[in-house]
């Protein structure tokens, strides 16, 4: 048996393929490296079939049945520059065989008894598959969107009522003809894509949602008493895993046979709905990768790559987290508030927020001008957030007129970010143009390490011993220069008597051999004060 063709040049990761087909489908064996995939290719035992594979396959053992040929396909799969294997078990969990992997290096991969090879190939073949990845996540434009459609036209013949297609949360994938025979409540579910949360409630009372989550068995609800029409549901899974349900509108109970043929359908619309699931999710990590490479400068100019509109751009720093979380600046920290942020700009009308997280923190890049994904668009979200959660933070970078400059922006937003949390710029929402003075103060404090700087003249002295006096030091040298020539401003920003400051400036004085009234060492002081707080 031969490799499959190859539709383009996808390169999608391992563990990609893992999470999108989920353990419903695959299972990972011995997975110490993330290789990209590039095509699925089916090999023989046969050691003539070393020349069909190539560096980044997913190699199908299709024919391996034993360790013996287990072993001799994993040592030709290593020095081709596989990507995996992928066997059957038992084989698969034989300890000779996931032994063998370790020492080489290279994953092994097993499917589930259930599925059988050609659903495998198809469903792998979906995901490598560029045409299939191209389209947008969601977009009803993706070929496994238009299988569904005709999948629910297929559903609701056997049926013979209209029918719609679901996923696990209720929003709607597909939907069959014959839709004019709906009710009130079909209807606003086909038009806003989601079943309505009053109709939800009403179901759920019933307790359709308890029966769905639990069984596989056909649901049949009767009429309800404000006219909602009877509903036919099955419940769609795969290895256990519901993945979401088939909706009939019918007048009254089909007969048994009907039903059962309605339910036969499961099986073929599982398959299908793995395949939208696991091409959205990998449209959704494509794109979120070319986000990051705009970000880090590194990607492609063309605002068409990442679905934007004309810039020019800014890249914005969010944050929505209390100062005591444990893992702020990390990549599990910007998870989190990822699917938070896009919920919350969806909710708004960004359809496709162009949201993701970037070394640590998660960025949103907007358009300078515009309604809704635009940064005036964002700071006013921004704003009305804080009303409720005063720990919104919204930090935007300067604007650029190419994609290609993004990562100044970035660089801007990140910079920002921090100077607000330290509370050297008041947010929670602001951007870099209005914040540029202490952007180079930033900027210039950080040029050299702080104990570098401190070290130069006697103030990283005097501040080594400021603790031991209650810090005063170091506040009353900030007033002073703050409010040079003015006792009366000084000694209010520091909450004290003028007298009080005046005393504390006769020690300081003593203490600091400097002339205070040089306006170049009143400037070199500002800035070691300002690289202990920006920095220290």
């Amino acid at each position: 048996m031969g490799a499959t063709t190859t539709a383009g040049g996808a390169v999608i990761g391992l563990r990609w393929v893992l999470d999108a087909l989920g353990p419903g489908l695959l299972d990972p064996v011995e997975v110490g490296t993330d290789p990209g995939v590039r095509d699925v290719v089916v090999a023989d035992p046969d050691p003539s079939d070393v020349d069909r594979i190539h560096p980044g396959d997913l190699v199908l053992g299709v024919a391996v049945h034993d360790v013996p040929a287990a072993l001799a396909v994993l040592e030709r799969c290593a020095d081709r520059g596989a990507a995996a294997l992928l066997l059957r078990p038992p084989v698969a969990r034989e300890a000779a065989v996931r032994a063998r992997a370790r020492e080489l290096r290279l994953p092994l991969v097993t499917a589930r008894r259930q599925v059988s090879w050609a659903q495998v190939v198809w469903l792998l073949r979906s995901l490598v598959d560029t045409g299939t990845v191209a389209a947008p996540a969601g977009s009803v434009d993706s070929p496994a969107f238009q299988d569904l459609f005709t999948l629910a036209d297929a559903a609701a013949a056997v049926i013979d009522a209209p029918v719609t297609i679901e996923d696990e949360f209720s929003r709607v994938l597909a939907y069959s003809k014959r839709q004019e025979q709906a009710d009130a409540a079909r209807l606003s579910t086909i038009v806003g894509r989601r079943v309505p949360a009053d109709v939800l409630r009403q179901f759920r009372s019933r307790g359709v949602f308890r029966r769905l989550g639990s069984g596989s068995e056909p649901i049949f609800v009767p009429e309800q008493p404000d006219g909602t029409m009877p509903r036919l549901i099955v419940p769609v899974r795969l290895s256990g895993q519901l993945l979401g349900s088939i909706w009939a509108l019918v007048p009254e109970r089909p007969p048994e046979e009907r039903v059962q043929a309605f339910a036969d359908t499961a099986s073929v619309v599982a398959l299908h709905l793995l395949r939208v699931r696991a091409a959205a999710d990998v449209a959704r990590r494509v794109a979120a990768d070319r986000l990051r490479a705009a970000l880090s400068g590194t990607g492609a100019d063309d605002p068409a790559d990442l679905a934007l509109p004309p810039g020019p751009y800014r890249a914005v720093a969010l944050d929505l987290a209390a100062p005591d979380d444990p893992h702020p600046g990390t990549p599990r920290h910007a998870d989190r508030l990822q699917a938070l942020w896009e919920s919350i700009g969806r909710s708004r009308g960004w359809r496709r927020p162009a949201i993701t997280e970037y070394e640590g923190r998660l960025y949103a890049v907007v358009t300078e001008h515009g309604d809704t994904g635009s940064w005036p668009w964002l700071a006013k979200l921004g704003t009305e957030l804080a009303r409720t959660e005063p720990d919104v933070r919204v930090a935007a970078g300067g604007p650029v007129d190419r994609l290609g400059e993004l990562h100044r922006s970035t660089v801007q937003a990140a910079a920002l970010l921090r100077l607000i949390d330290r509370g050297f710029v008041t947010g929670p929402v602001a951007a870099h143009e209005d914040s540029w003075a202490a952007a180079v103060l930033d900027l210039v404090t950080g040029a050299v390490p702080l104990g570098d700087l401190l070290a130069i003249g006697p103030l990283g002295a005097l501040l080594a011993t400021d603790d031991s006096r209650g810090g005063w030091y170091a506040e009353t040298l900030r007033a002073y220069l703050a409010h040079p020539g003015d006792p009366a401003a000084a000694s209010r920003q520091l909450h004290v008597h003028p007298n009080t400051f005046r005393y504390r400036m006769r020690r300081l004085r003593a203490a600091l051999p400097v002339d205070l009234d040089a306006p170049d060492v009143r400037l070199a002081l500002q800035i070691q004060l300002y690289a202990g707080r920006l920095h220290g």
